[in-house]
């Protein structure tokens, strides 16, 4: 029977350590932009966006550009190289771009609708309301469970209190957080604009969702301050 001592111990302690350290770095250096897929490296560039690492996330949303632009070129693009290829440019904040390959998209694939939705938050974006409106509007039309269907409803919210329309706008925030309720934002925007038509007690009520969610939330606690100060 072998007998260990204790420095024998530490040493082999050290050596597994080392290994175990070695392949930890081997296995994340395999795991790079051109390992993934399209879709992969889409929402890891939204993971690291999130977390306030833009420039990690442009590597991946670059390399979904390079990818779709390739399969373009090769005539093998289906509906999710459109797809991918518009989110990520609108993630580079390249409008333009999205909007060209949208409709290039909608040309191949004519009910292709998760393009609209993209489409109309790079004319939002470019500050054409009008042709956003139109595109999220079209988009919840044909996907009314879609998976951006509460994003869409959200940007036409947007676009009616940036032009005035209160009580629109209410109700296009009242729906997409009818879809996801989590939405801190959200939940202060459809207080502002109902502060605006003068509904004090469901503005407050409002507020107060945001800050259930928030408490941090300073336009929301200043909001409530200001409407119950009297």
């Amino acid at each position: 029977m072998i007998h260990y001592n204790k420095s024998m111990r530490s040493l082999y302690g050290a050596v597994v350590c080392i290994a175990l350290m070695a392949f930890h770095v081997e296995a994340q250096a395999a795991v790079t932009p051109q390992t993934m897929t399209p879709a992969q490296n889409y929402y890891q560039g939204r993971h690291l966006e999130a977390t306030g690492r833009m420039a990690e996330a442009t590597l991946h949303y670059n390399e979904v550009v390079r990818v779709a632009f390739d399969q373009i070129t090769r005539h093998v693009a289906t509906r999710d190289t459109y797809v991918l290829l518009t989110r990520a440019l609108r993630r580079l904040g390249r409008h333009n771009e999205v909007i060209n390959w949208g409709q290039q998209g909608m040309r191949v694939f004519p009910d292709e609708f998760r393009l609209l939705e993209t489409m109309g938050q790079s004319f939002f974006f470019l500050g054409n309301f009008e042709q956003s409106l139109a595109h999220m509007e079209r988009y919840a039309d044909a996907m009314p469970d879609g998976d951006r269907i509460s994003l869409a409803y959200f940007f036409i919210g947007e676009i009616f209190r940036l032009t005035h329309k209160f009580y629109r706008a209410d109700m296009a925030y009242t729906m997409a957080l009818h879809f996801e309720p989590g939405m801190v934002l959200w939940w202060y925007r459809l207080g502002s604009v109902r502060e605006q038509v003068g509904d004090t007690e469901p503005a407050l009520e409002a507020y107060r969702r945001a800050l259930a969610i928030n408490p941090n939330h300073n336009g929301a606690r200043n909001a409530v301050t200001r409407l119950t100060s009297d």
